[in-house]
């Protein structure tokens, strides 16, 4: 494949990270939306960013399905149109459940995107390329993700619903995937190159479902975390958002010098950088220094994880139970996002008698470390064997 081919790949590849990215149009104008809708209660503000997850999931299965009767690109061009429809719905309406409703549905385009993305990555690039095409999928997520929350936070002083308008780039990338990306047809299964999972996918799926678990403590409490401690403008949310992003982005082009450093501990070290950065966001609520260094250390912990892990799913398995097995992990971390929560407000009540968005974070740091300290063990023992 020459390198020009290779190009128009990646930028295909970074379009669909974008509809990834979009997800969290609302996260930095939560605040606002709270003060709009006061009647809503805190779960259900949250779960605006997580709900896209339910019917994520459902499609994700269905697609992993789908690509042996219709192709990876007719399904991402589909996706994107379906993001782009459902994230531009809350402009035109006041109603929370029209905002609810548009949120949910955006989840059926997200679907396809988080299951393509990583099945057209193993579809083009093998071995160290295919690390690096990884940790470019997730610079790609991070720089959306700036753009997203940096646009959203400056949008919702105008209004909430302005941030909405951002998802029209799901039609630019639309446009971009269909020039972009070759059609390879469906996928083909043979005696040798059949549908089939194993443990290797169970165990890295279960561990994806805890790390989107916990980071989303972050994606959904930071804007009323702040807004509670520090100020209500959101434009400070969305700041510390922005850093979020950014560290993901930075440490997704450096994700093939991490691991050859981290080596088998590479996953297990993502997540306690995500404890290290919760406990700077619950001592020091009040100082914006010290609110970003743990927004960062959270984005270097979903930066380094979600592709690590997409890299030693695809390399467990045959090329035909790619896709299918990306459904299952994606499954497990749209599974995450949608109880988080829940999860963490219901843990928080029960440990402190009432929640509130630094009991949400303590809660995701006392698990993260001991789920990153089980996962060391784990992955000690497997050794070299760690991605089959």
């Amino acid at each position: 494949m020459n390198k020009a081919k290779k190009a128009r790949i990646l930028i295909a590849i970074v379009c669909i990270s974008l509809i990834q990215g979009l997800q969290y149009c609302v996260s930095p104008v939560l605040g606002e939306i709270q003060t709009m809708y006061p009647k809503a209660s805190s779960t259900m503000i949250q779960l605006l960013v997580t709900v896209p997850s339910l019917p994520s999931m459902v499609m994700a299965v269905i697609s992993g399905w789908l690509v042996v009767k219709i192709s990876k690109k007719k399904l991402l061009l589909a996706g994107c149109f379906i993001a782009g429809v459902a994230g531009v719905l809350p402009f035109l309406s006041n109603s929370f459940g029209m905002l609810f409703f548009s949120r949910a549905f955006y989840g059926v385009g997200l679907g396809i995107a988080l299951v393509m993305n990583t099945s057209v990555v193993a579809e083009f690039f093998e071995g160290q390329e295919r690390v690096a095409a990884m940790g470019i999928q997730s610079a790609a997520i991070g720089a959306s993700l700036i753009l997203v929350n940096a646009a959203g936070g400056f949008l919702g002083r105008i209004g909430f619903r302005y941030s909405c308008l951002l998802n029209v780039a799901g039609f630019l990338s639309m446009a971009l995937i269909f020039v972009c990306l070759p059609d390879t047809g469906k996928v083909k299964i043979s005696g040798e190159n059949k549908i089939t999972l194993n443990r290797a996918v169970v165990r890295l799926s279960v561990f994806m479902l805890l790390e989107t678990l916990f980071v989303s403590a972050y994606t959904t409490n930071i804007a009323m975390h702040v807004s509670q401690n520090l100020t209500t403008d959101s434009g400070v949310s969305g700041t510390l958002s922005g850093i979020f992003s950014a560290s993901q982005l930075i440490i997704g082009l450096m994700l093939g010098l991490v691991v050859k450093t981290a080596k088998q501990y590479t996953l297990p070290m993502a997540m306690y950088f995500l404890g290290v950065g919760g406990i700077l966001i619950v001592l020091f609520p009040q100082s914006f220094l010290l609110l970003g260094i743990g927004s960062m250390f959270c984005g270097l912990s979903q930066g380094i994880f979600v592709p690590q892990a997409s890299v030693e799913l695809t390399g467990s398995v045959p090329p035909a139970s790619v896709t299918i097995a990306t459904a299952v992990f994606s499954c497990m971390m749209n599974f995450g996002q949608l109880v988080s929560p829940v999860v963490l407000n219901v843990s928080s009540r029960l440990a402190f008698g009432e929640e509130s968005t630094g009991h949400a974070f303590t809660m995701m740091i006392v698990a993260a470390v001991i789920t990153a300290t089980i996962m060391a063990v784990i992955w000690s023992r497997l050794g070299g064997q760690h991605q089959k």
